[in-house]
């Protein structure tokens, strides 16, 4: 039955996830999404509460009396990157666009909202967690921090991202590490500026920022387990402007990631000593600054098997896959999972994609063959949980 009454509601998520397409807003700035998602919420029926991180929507619906508490978690924010797909409900914004499927993860809870309060095929009081800032501003954290589980208690949370490149549709999951840690570094290199032609009166940053991006690839090949992932991207060098003359300073910027939490302690620990001893080595001297930081997601085993056997259930075995990868990205959601650990992220497939477009992609766009399938998964995992 749910099928059914979530393809009847097909016209009208469709033109939710394209109105929110057309109109991106970055973290802390959803105003007018959470305004559309609080506006849905209360015409279905929920209690509607917001002010978690200052954009975020929290929506409850009780149904009997059951004292089983789920929530469930959208991310709603956009990234600022320029839309190029020619696609009808493009971003009317300038460098801003839903370039990670946002518009398609809350437009599926969504769906999920409207079938649940119509149904009321529960018995308990489900949570519908709509959080801003995902992309690097960690408004999951903030969430956490400004009392989200003490004002909404959950026994289990789960959360959805759409992935290009899976098959659409089809569900994934694995328990333990699941999307990697994610720690940003801002670094300052201060030498000495000169003339091109007399080196030997200068402390050349460039020369030092090129030895540290080299040298920073040692914590990966010698200090980290071998048997474990970590990545230390060094994203941007930027110094100088002149052929002929050797700048004062130059400055980098690194993200750093892994999967296990004694790795990224590691990680941690080394970047700042390596980066400053490197700097002062060439008598240059070094600034580091760890600017924020995402835990490694870990998924509950017991939570994670039963969203997996919901998705057996409901689309059957070859929809839905156990033993999934681990991924490298990093996911906000992991600041819910540590403060609260019964719960799991899956991952539904997306398809091809536009021109098979990655998310973070100018050519990007979430596919709307997915809205079906991620709004009945969820009214499906919300009544099997909630019996």
């Amino acid at each position: 039955m749910i099928n059914e009454i979530i393809e009847g509601y097909l016209p009208q998520l469709t033109a939710i996830r394209h109105d929110i397409h057309q109109h991106p807003e970055l973290g802390f700035e959803e105003f007018r999404t959470s305004d559309l998602v609080a506006d849905y919420l209360n015409s279905w029926g929920y209690e509607v509460h917001r002010g978690l991180a200052g954009t975020g929507v929290v929506g409850t619906l009780r149904v009997g009396d059951g004292v089983k508490r789920l929530g469930l978690r959208a991310d709603m924010d956009a990234l600022p990157i320029e839309e190029n797909n020619g696609k009808p409900w493009s971003s009317s914004v300038a460098n801003r666009m839903h370039a990670c499927g946002h518009d398609g993860h809350t437009t599926m809870l969504l769906g999920a909202a409207r079938y649940l309060a119509q149904t009321r095929n529960f018995n308990g009081t489900l949570h519908l967690i709509f959080q801003p800032a995902e992309e690097m501003l960690n408004g999951g954290a903030r969430m956490v921090e400004q009392g989200l589980f003490e004002r909404f208690p959950c026994d289990a949370i789960f959360a959805m991202h759409n992935m290009p490149g899976m098959p659409l549709g089809e569900f994934f999951f694995q328990h333990g590490p699941f999307m990697a840690s994610m720690d940003q570094f801002n670094v300052r290199v201060q030498g000495r500026g000169g003339h091109g032609a007399i080196p030997q009166l200068t402390v050349d940053p460039v020369l030092v920022a090129s030895h540290i991006t080299v040298a920073l690839q040692s914590i990966v090949s010698r200090n980290i387990d071998p048997l474990e992932a970590a990545v230390i991207t060094v994203g941007s060098i930027k110094a100088g402007e002149a052929a002929n003359v050797i700048p004062d300073s130059a400055e980098m910027k690194l993200s750093v990631r892994s999967l296990d939490r004694q790795a990224r302690a590691t990680l941690l620990a080394r970047i700042p000593a390596l980066i400053e001893t490197q700097a002062a080595s060439f008598g240059a001297h070094a600034v580091v600054e760890h600017v924020n930081g995402t835990p490694v997601l870990v998924n509950d085993e017991a939570m994670t098997r039963f969203a997996h056997r919901v998705a057996e259930q409901q689309f059957g075995d070859d929809r839905a896959h156990y033993g999934a990868r681990p991924l490298m990205g990093s996911e906000d959601f992991a600041f819910m999972l540590d403060a609260h650990p019964q719960g799991c992220y899956l991952i539904v497939g997306n398809g091809d994609g536009e021109g098979s477009c990655m998310v973070h992609n100018p050519g990007y766009d979430f596919n709307d063959g997915c809205l079906a399938a991620g709004s009945q998964y969820w009214g499906a995992l919300a009544e099997a949980y909630l019996k």
